[in-house]
């Protein structure tokens, strides 16, 4: 099946860089180009795309409100590219309900393989992203809210394995590696993961993530 992108990104330049890498590839279609977020939002209400690569910082409507409306709206999974210079616009994006990060320095494989990861539902891609984010943003600071009393209710209200699931998600593993650890199949992973995110009400396995290593699970 083929991935329907759209790419959300300001400067012309590093756009068309974009572009070109993803039409490169096999099984990626890029079906819409914005230059900023209030157009990323139109296109994937448009356009209904599989994925949005989406800068963090653009004009008009930045990143994180631009991902928070397309989640929101479930118009598409939303890979956001950083490069971790704006800790507080990342971590806003990751509330938001973004399903992956990805350095803007990336390599062109990087990039294409981020892409079918976030696509096929595994949220968290290169270890060494994922685990620098959520060692970044889950570290205590004055400024940021404690998890909710609501939040850590719904924690407890997991069974064993959901909770062995959730603390693999905290490290950052994929559905293969919990698949792995836990010694089940993969599908089965998956079914875990979908449904402790229900039962969290979060958006994506990041947010997932970042809940666990903030409750130290």
């Amino acid at each position: 099946m083929t991935i329907k992108v759209v790419v959300a990104e300001d400067q012309s330049a590093v756009r068309a860089g974009l572009v070109l890498i993803l039409r490169s590839a096999g099984g990626i279609e890029v079906v819409g180009e914005a230059a900023d977020g209030e157009e990323a939002v139109r296109l994937a209400r448009e356009l209904r795309p599989d994925l949005v690569l989406m800068d963090v910082q653009m004009p008009k409507l930045d990143g994180v409100s631009a991902t928070r409306e397309v989640v929101a709206e479930g118009l598409a999974d939303v890979l956001v590219l950083t490069t971790f210079d704006h800790d507080e616009y990342v971590f806003g994006a990751l509330r938001a309900g973004a399903a992956g990060f990805l350095l803007k320095n990336a390599e062109a494989a990087e990039l294409i393989e981020a892409v079918r990861t976030v696509a096929r539902g595994e949220g968290l891609i290169a270890p060494a992203v994922t685990r620098r984010l959520i060692s970044e943003f889950a570290a205590p600071r004055p400024a940021r809210a404690p998890v909710s009393p609501e939040a850590t209710a719904a924690v407890a209200s997991l069974t064993r394995r959901e909770r062995e699931v959730l603390s693999a998600l905290g490290e950052g593993r994929s559905n293969a590696e919990i698949a792995e650890r836990l010694e089940m199949a993969e599908s089965t992973a998956k079914t875990h993961v979908s449904r402790l995110l229900g039962k969290l009400e979060l958006r994506s396995r990041l947010q997932a993530a970042v809940l666990a290593q903030e409750l130290g699970i």
